[in-house]
């Protein structure tokens, strides 16, 4: 093996072992015994460079010396492929670090690997040592055969074209053909070293592509351990805790070419090339995606996640249809608006007085002072509403099921039918391996096995849960106590109104800046929230990376889910359902806080809920699109201006890929919580906001491109990795989606005021129509009878008798005075039976639309059984074939056997010659 190292200075030493026959594998034509170690400083790189010149490597040409070239994959000969990059500075200090690297790389040699060294003085900051790694055939044979890597051994005859309706339309959509399939359909099998006959190898070097190759790499890097030999210090094993103590700074696969330029060398694939031109770029949105290509670049795991967001997004655009057009029916219903009209009447909403909405500071108000806000709630709050949240409890299962379809085939095209992640040796994490200390007798096997650390953590899971709901109730206690403000400095209610009055009431302005103020303290929150959950994931030391990544995902949603939703549930469930009535309001932690529970705007808390959906949902995403596309470009702009981006003629291709951004083993995790945290806002809270599929459809066509762009561009390249599914998240999204239909449900009926509008309408109104709606809907109460802590401070309303207030309770005077009318009971029950119906109605489609639908589509099904079929076989032939061969052999070598024994000296004869 060659390697090429710096450590010390004016120090030099060649050592030349001859190579045998069993060091050469029957891989590529490398030399294996050659070993060159060189000790100098910075000024050493001439030296060694000509020193390579007059010593090439044998059975190389000429131009299989070290090529000017440096944006390539292969090491100096040109001939063997780097399928890892580790970088490390060389530290005045750093004697221990030395050390560990010593044992390390030692390590790596005898597992197989092939290093080469990138000497400082070669690098643009003449700090920065980069190790490269191959991994020749012999290694790859072995670690596919233990991984079970999936390869080709016959091309696939089954048909695989599908017939798209319309081709023609879609013709505009859809990319070059070479482009959606990089690579021919095979039938595939585990790869067997003992096999290597029944396999398509036509070539050795080419037959695992990059991302197996890096892989498997990676594979011996987690497990490869750098204690002398001899110990055994369990801790002392793989590079991720050589990252993490900085003997290392970076370990990461090449990207096969620059972006934005296909690579020179005839063998780079330009894969990167490609994707950036027909993926990545935003003026292409409208184009389909090329999963294929993002498979075999990046990995299975990474290209299911595109596949699920394209879907997802392809699914919204049906949903942000239908909500556009109930908004649009707000918008052409808003003449046939009765009630909003008598609130804006000056001889009905004008004449008609309402009660302070709090102590002190607010004053008695003319209704017709909220004329602004009821058209603003009809927009949201009409009959379409009611189908739109029926819509969206089908449209919701019809996602998941088809969904289910679209992953099924997907798993029989990239060949992950059969693969199971908990018996896959891949996904054991390296840290279960070290850190797992417990011990248990198997009482099957009778044998001693390591179990991980049973620790739940319930304590800082609740007080993490605990925190949001304090955080939510200081907002609330901001909303009572800011309101009093709001009244009296935005309102003059009962003389001239001031102009900034009539488009700003006190709900909405208190509204307005709670959500803001929560939407701050979510962000805040979540940056402590994400580092709690991976410390107590850490601490319960999961087996597989699947449970890893499945706990902390359940983790990280619960936090996320309380923290981004409680303000909403609170709006829709709470405010404005616990108010009392004037004489005995209800106050916030008793009488002596003085902070009167809030009431809704007389058209309804939905517009509030609205405003804060809003505020809550288009502020995430906001602050995600800028956090993800405009920070990079800002960073990019300010290299440029450095003069540091000029990698075509000065970096390696090493160096291009070291100075981009590490794509950390959970950076695919937040993408999907930022997905699945979206899909709640458009599913548990539709009803409120027609308008947040557009919302999302439009952020979700950024979204893909702008996270193909920073995949492209900005990320090293990660490891591959397989995954059959999305996780986790399918099982959450099935419960968001069951969620969704209860509280769209609560929201027609307890939020809206949908349910008391039809009420009146068919059982109290004499007309028929909505007129007297209002006036029915407010209660009559008695001025002197309201205590002095509840009254205004000042006293202009001598001439009042009477205000009125949103609630269904009979009159001062009456026998049953202010307690709860018939029609109060009436409504309740219209709601408890709509929140039945529309849940029942909902859940039986919901359940028949999943039986109607199966799983995996019918011919699907039927392909997979006739691949099955056919490498069955397959095998069976070449298993016939081979053991033919074996017994003609073994006859062959029992005839001669006989002839030796029958006629001794004509065997003797035939051995002479």
């Amino acid at each position: 093996m060659r390697r090429i190292t710096g450590k010390t200075k004016d120090e030099t030493l060649i050592e030349l072992q001859s190579a045998t026959d069993s060091q050469i594998t029957d891989g590529p034509a490398v030399l294996t015994g050659f070993r060159i170690n060189l000790h100098s400083d910075e000024s050493s790189g001439n030296g060694l460079s000509s020193l390579l010149d007059r010593a090439p490597l044998p059975g190389n040409t000429e131009s299989e010396k070290l090529q000017p070239n440096k944006d390539t994959v292969f090491f100096r000969d040109g001939v063997r492929r780097i399928d890892f990059v580790l970088s490390y500075l060389d530290d005045k200090d750093g004697e221990k670090k030395q050390e560990r690297r010593r044992e390390f790389e030692a390590n790596l040699e005898k597992q197989g690997l092939e290093l080469e060294t990138e000497d400082k003085s070669d690098s643009k900051d003449h700090k920065t040592y980069f190790l490269k790694i191959h991994a020749p055939w012999h290694v790859l044979a072995t670690y596919a055969d233990v991984l079970k890597v999936k390869v080709p051994f016959k091309e696939s005859d089954i048909p695989h074209g599908q017939d798209v309706p319309l081709e023609c339309l879609s013709q505009p959509f859809r990319l070059p053909e070479h482009i959606m399939h990089p690579q021919p359909d095979y039938f595939t099998y585990p790869f067997e070293k003992t096999k290597t006959d029944f396999f398509l190898i036509n070539d050795k070097d080419t037959f695992f592509p990059p991302s197996t190759r890096n892989r498997i790499v990676f594979y011996i890097l987690a497990r490869c351990p750098y204690y002398k030999e001899g110990r055994k210090d369990r801790d002392k094993t793989g590079i991720k805790r050589l990252l993490s103590n900085g003997t290392y700074t970076a370990a990461f696969p090449l990207h096969d070419c620059r972006y934005w330029k296909r690579a020179r060398d005839a063998g780079c694939e330009s894969e990167r090339y490609n994707l950036y031109k027909n993926w990545a770029r935003f003026l292409i949105f409208y184009k389909e995606q090329p999963l294929n290509l993002i498979r075999k670049y990046y990995g299975e795991k990474i290209g299911i996640y595109f596949a699920w967001l394209g879907f997802y997004t392809e699914m919204l655009f049906f949903a942000a249809v239908m909500g556009f057009l109930c908004f649009t029916y707000g918008l052409l219903s808003y003449d046939d608006n009765i009630s909003s009209k008598e609130i804006c009447d000056p001889d009905i909403g004008g004449s008609i007085v309402m009660c302070p909405l709090c102590d002190k500071k607010c004053r008695f108000w003319n209704l017709n002072s909220t004329c602004l806000s009821s058209w603003q709630s009809h927009l949201f709050d009409n009959e379409g509403t009611v189908f739109f949240a029926i819509f969206m409890g089908i449209w919701v299962t019809l996602f998941l099921e088809f969904w289910k379809r679209r992953q099924a085939r997907l798993e029989y095209e990239w060949d992950l039918v059969d693969f199971e992640e908990e018996q896959q040796q891949l996904q054991i994490r390296p840290e279960f391996e070290i850190q797992c200390t417990n011990k248990r007798l198997n009482k099957i096997t009778q044998r001693i096995i390591y179990t991980p650390t049973d620790c739940v953590c319930v304590c800082v899971c609740s007080h993490q849960i605990s925190l949001i709901v304090a955080c939510i109730i200081g907002v609330i206690a901001y909303r009572l106590a800011v309101y009093a403000a709001f009244a009296s400095i935005i309102k003059d209610p009962m003389r001239k109104i001031q102009l900034v009055g009539r488009f700003i009431t006190p709900q909405l302005a208190t509204s307005v800046t709670a959500s803001c103020i929560n939407f701050v303290i979510i962000m805040i929150l979540n940056f402590f929230y994400e580092r709690v959950a991976i410390w107590i994931t850490d601490m319960e030391i999961p087996k597989t990376h699947l449970e890893y990544e499945n706990r902390l995902t359940m983790k990280m949603f619960l936090f996320q889910f309380v923290n981004y939703y409680s303000s909403c549930f609170y709006v829709a469930f709470f405010k404005g359902k616990f108010v009392g009535y004037p004489g005995a309001y209800s106050y916030m932690f008793g009488k002596s806080t003085k902070l009167r529970n809030e009431e809704c705007d007389p058209g309804g808390c939905l517009i509030e809920l609205t405003t804060q959906l809003v505020i809550v949902m288009a502020g995430k995403q906001l602050w995600g699109n800028i956090q993800e596309a405009l920070l990079p470009l800002l960073r990019n702009l300010w290299s440029s201006r450095k003069g540091r981006h000029n990698p075509e003629n000065h970096y390696s291709r090493w160096e291009q890929d070291h100075v981009l951004q590490n794509f950390s083993q959970l950076g695919l995790f937040y993408e999907y919580l930022e997905m699945v945290v979206q899909f709640g806002f458009i599913t548990l809270f539709v009803a409120s906001f027609p308008l947040a599929p557009l919302l999302a459809l439009f952020n979700n066509i950024l979204e893909i491109r702008v996270d193909a762009w920073k995949f492209t561009t900005q990320f090293r390249r990660p490891v591959a990795s397989k995954a059959r599914n999305i996780g986790a998240w399918q099982e959450i999204l099935n419960g968001v989606a069951i969620l969704s239909v209860v509280t769209n449900a609560f929201i027609m009926a307890f939020t809206s005021d949908m349910i008391p509008r039809m009420v009146y309408l068919y059982a109290y109104s004499k007309e028929g129509s909505m007129r007297g709606y209002v006036n029915n809907s407010l209660s009559i109460y008695n001025i002197s009878q309201i205590p002095k802590n509840n009254m205004p401070e000042d006293e202009w309303f001598v001439n009042l008798t009477t205000c009125r207030y949103r609630d269904y309770r009979y009159p001062p005077g009456h026998l049953k005075e202010y307690t709860h009318t018939m029609q109060f009971w009436h409504i309740l029950a219209a709601k408890m039976a709509f929140i039945i119906i529309m849940e029942h109605v909902v859940f039986v489609v919901k359940f028949f639309v999943a039986w109607m639908i199966p799983d995996i589509p019918s011919d699907v099904k039927a392909r997979f059984k006739r691949e099955r079929y056919l490498i069955q076989e397959y095998l069976h032939n070449y298993e016939v074939e081979k053991l033919k061969i074996q017994l003609s052999r073994d006859g062959t070598e029992m005839n001669s056997q006989r002839t030796c024994h029958i006629h001794p000296q004509r065997c003797y004869q035939t051995v002479t010659c």
